[in-house]
């Protein structure tokens, strides 16, 4: 399924040892999209927005304020004009692609993305563009061979017009590998401060129930390029471990988890698996030992005033019961007793109850 939160994760996705960084452009235009402008493009510099422009705006801007320090105005004005005129690009082959799925009615959605990845390690630079169309590759660009790859029957015809523009072609693996991995540098630079920054992650061991897998949760680091796994005795486990994927967080940092089926049969063993963090820029690892008082559960440990509040509740029961023996005696008691003492006048302000041994004693007066 083509679609940009798909193409978020797969383009941003690399070893925690590569030193990737990517500048990125995001476009869609719709057709009978309720609530969603008809053209939409966001610039991403590792995964980071840094321009938007939309077609009820009609304006392209900044989305960090260190933009302003690496552009001017004629830069704006610029992607305002190249926004506008790809929107009515897009407006014009929506309708031809329309005819060719032979799909002229309902809701329609046309995607790019395209721009490049540069490793400041080893200097190598990759370049991309991908069509999508109502949410499926439709054409994208193979750099390598500097040809465009048609997955449908449908993009054919595109591909093959494509393919014979070689100025467009020409244009492109320039742009691709010279001129976009310039601007990515510079952007780079202008934004070092959060950009290049490495924010360490807070890890937590949790578990459901004893039954359950034990998971590692990292959270808050920034850049995205992290691991997260388990060692056994120093070793890396594949088996009995599950990797999630690597999300973001609403203010701009990363979590990710990793379970481990640990063995049930022996806790003592626990100490012999630790959780290992790896991040880009960190030499070394982030490792957190496995044990029982550093999980965090849903099985409460009971602490001093709980203690101390079962200990009175149970003394409370204890004397509950007690006192109920002692009711039934007295009650017993009672009936024998009140066969030889005279009848009180039921008028009487000072009512009969028994007390300790059957004796008489005052109560409350009566309403």
């Amino acid at each position: 399924m083509f679609s940009v939160l798909s193409l978020l994760l797969l383009a941003g996705a690399h070893s925690a040892t590569a030193r990737l960084h990517s500048l990125k452009y995001f476009e869609t235009a719709s057709s009978q999209v309720t609530n969603l402008p008809e053209y939409v493009y966001v610039g991403l510099v590792d995964d980071v927005p840094i321009t938007h422009f939309d077609s009820n705006t009609k304006k392209a801007q900044h989305k960090q304020d260190w933009m302003l320090k690496a552009t001017d105005a004629q830069y704006w004005e610029r992607e305002t004009q190249i926004a506008l005129g790809s929107q009515q690009w897009y407006k014009v082959n929506m309708e031809t692609l329309k005819e060719r799925f032979n799909r002229t009615g309902g809701v329609h959605i046309f995607q790019r993305m395209d721009g490049c990845e540069w490793d400041d390690e080893t200097g190598k630079v990759t370049g991309f563009r991908q069509y999508g169309y109502d949410g499926e590759d439709f054409i994208s660009w193979d750099q390598e061979t500097e040809t465009w790859i048609a997955p449908t029957s449908q993009s054919v015809i595109t591909k093959l017009k494509w393919d014979q523009n070689k100025a467009l072609l020409a244009q492109m693996k320039n742009y691709y590998t010279v001129e976009c991995p310039l601007w990515l540098k510079k952007y780079l630079e202008q934004g070092r401060s959060s950009l290049l920054r490495t924010d360490l992650p807070r890890i937590s061991l949790l578990q459901k129930s004893p039954s359950s897998p034990v998971t590692c949760h990292a959270t808050g680091f920034y850049p995205d390029s992290a691991m997260l796994f388990w060692r056994r005795d120093g070793e890396e486990l594949h088996e009995d471990v599950y990797r999630g994927e690597v999300l973001p967080n609403h203010d701009g940092t990363f979590q990710m988890s990793a379970e481990l089926k640990v063995p049930l049969d022996s806790p003592e063993d626990w100490r012999r698996y630790e959780c290992v963090f790896q991040i880009s820029g960190v030499e070394e690892d982030i490792v957190t030992k496995l044990d029982e008082d550093s999980v965090q559960s849903n099985r409460e440990k009971p602490t001093p005033m709980t203690t101390i509040i079962i200990i009175i509740m149970a003394a409370v029961v204890a004397l509950a019961g007690v006192g109920a023996v002692i009711g039934l005696i007295v009650s017993r008691r009672k009936k024998t007793q009140c066969t030889s003492l005279p009848v009180k006048d039921p008028g009487s302000s000072q009512p009969l109850r028994s007390g300790d041994g059957g004796s008489n004693s005052p109560s409350e007066t009566s309403s």
